[in-house]
């Protein structure tokens, strides 16, 4: 798989999975204000870097969420992963939201991107990002196949090193088939408030001869946990099931 690290392939840092430098930890806030955290990642398309995320982190009128800005940590320093640096990001400029949003057939799109101001990241940042290449096309993945969700679930992390952690899940329904029309694919995972925005992928087996490389396919964007309306909660477990939206629509949210 190519390498859009900022590391060097032939000199990763020791011991990091490039993977989980593709994550940030993402705080939103209503002028001073903190409000919710959530998940991000980087994607790299035509020297441009934007930031990939849900959609309802940016905005989600039905629940009275509306930032004007977020914070994302960065690492700093090759040699030393404990630091890290914060840097703002607005959610608007003369009035109008700077993310980009999706519809489809079947209405919103819960993912969204905002380019992120290469010049205004710090200097010696840290991290790694995922292009076009890794988005995986509708080839056969059978269901039941073992993914990965990388996120920052409520919030929690190795907040000494600034890294994500990684859930298993797995493939629970036809990847390539709209589930109910919709424009996402189903996972069997155990997920938390936080990871909204994580990206979900599928190791490449034979892809880590390149120690820099982020070796995985995108399979998707972890969006929220998916319920039955009519369950019991004092007699039904909760079904355990997510919604991914597939991630061929951040091909067109960075289109020049």
């Amino acid at each position: 798989m190519p390498s859009s690290c900022v590391l060097d392939a032939d000199n990763p840092v020791p011991g990091i999975d490039p993977l989980l430098l593709t994550c940030t930890r993402i705080a939103t806030f209503a002028g001073e204000a903190g409000l919710t955290s959530a998940t991000g990642f980087f994607l790299l398309r035509n020297q441009h870097l934007f930031l990939v995320t849900s959609r309802h982190v940016f905005i989600d009128v039905d629940a009275n969420h509306t930032p004007d800005r977020i914070t994302i940590e960065l690492h700093v320093n090759h040699a030393d992963m404990a630091a890290a640096g914060t840097v703002s990001i607005p959610l608007y400029g003369a009035g109008l939201s700077l993310w980009r949003q999706a519809t489809d057939s079947a209405g919103e799109v819960d993912v969204a991107v905002i380019e992120l101001d290469q010049a205004a990241l710090p200097k010696d940042a840290v991290y790694c990002a995922f292009t076009p290449e890794h988005i995986a096309d509708a080839a056969f993945i059978e269901v039941g196949a073992a993914l990965l969700v990388i996120g920052f679930p409520l919030g929690f992390h190795d907040a000494l090193h600034h890294m994500p952690v990684v859930r298993r899940a797995s493939l629970a329904s036809s990847y390539g088939l709209r589930f109910q029309g919709m424009g996402y694919f189903l996972t069997d995972a155990r997920t938390h408030r936080g990871t909204s925005g994580a990206p979900v992928v599928i190791r490449v087996p034979g892809a880590t001869d390149r120690p820099g490389s982020v070796s995985c396919h995108l399979l998707g964007i972890h969006s929220s946990r998916f319920d039955m309306a009519t369950r019991d909660p004092l007699e039904d477990e909760a079904l355990g099931l997510n919604c991914a939206w597939y991630p061929d629509v951040l091909l067109t949210l960075t289109e020049d």
